[in-house]
């Protein structure tokens, strides 16, 4: 069983579902999905909003170790995302030497705006946070009082470790930045980091057609099962 947390924004409701579709469609295992919803967290989560974070998840991601409490792995992705290969394949790079796995991006975005007019903020290590396999027993520092606490960037640069000798690096293919790397053949996640497809103002952004497809899938079967649904009604 892969344990999956994926970031939950209201704003990428749509965005949640069809990622979650695209994980479920190319998985060769059982998955088993929880979204970070604010609302769900209680007096978990209990810090103010901070003024530069875009999403809601911009914290809650750092509470994934802490929620399985301190046991096994798990696996922590955006929402704006789409799987193009099986999770299985990510989970099997887990690595005991490391507290967490990441693609290690080299990302300095030139806009200053993002997706709904959110700011554009620039760190090192920025989006490293985005995709984490969380070897979770590992990651202790991570407990309720520092994540509520901790700054944002104490949190997305991984200042709760020792060292960054504790970061395992992850193919670059496990988080692919749209509209920024290189194209390649063989992507396996899709991260519209700067806005989806779902919005409006970006529905003809790079590799669309990507999100499109799991999207109509996901209604697909949402139409067949209202349609099997009715049939038993009428009985």
């Amino acid at each position: 069983m892969i344990r999956i947390f994926i970031g939950f924004d209201a704003r990428e409701t749509a965005a949640y579902h069809a990622l979650c579709q695209s994980i479920i469609t190319h998985a060769s295992v059982p998955v088993a999905i929880t979204p970070l919803h604010v609302d769900h967290l209680g007096g978990t989560l209990t810090r103010e909003p901070d003024p530069l974070q875009s999403t809601d998840f911009a914290f809650s991601r750092f509470l994934t170790p802490y929620l399985c409490g301190f046991e096994g792995w798990a696996l922590f992705m955006d929402c704006d995302m789409i799987m193009l290969d099986d999770v299985a394949k990510l989970w099997a790079l887990r690595d005991p030497r490391y507290a967490v796995q990441v693609v290690k991006h080299n990302h300095e975005p030139a806009e200053a705006t993002k997706f709904l007019g959110q700011p554009q903020t620039r760190y090192a290590k920025k989006n490293w946070s985005s995709v984490m396999l969380f070897n979770n027993d590992r990651c202790r520092a991570l407990d309720h009082d520092y994540v509520n606490s901790a700054s944002g960037l104490e949190l997305h640069q991984f200042k709760w470790l020792d060292s960054d000798a504790q970061i395992g690096e992850l193919p670059a293919r496990w988080n692919f930045l749209v509209g920024y790397d290189a194209p390649r053949d063989d992507i396996a996640l899709l991260h519209y980091t700067t806005g989806g497809p779902y919005f409006e103002e970006y529905r003809g952004v790079p590799y669309a057609d990507a999100w499109f497809r799991s999207r109509d899938a996901m209604n697909a079967v949402a139409a067949r099962q209202l349609r099997l649904l009715t049939v038993a009604a009428k009985g």
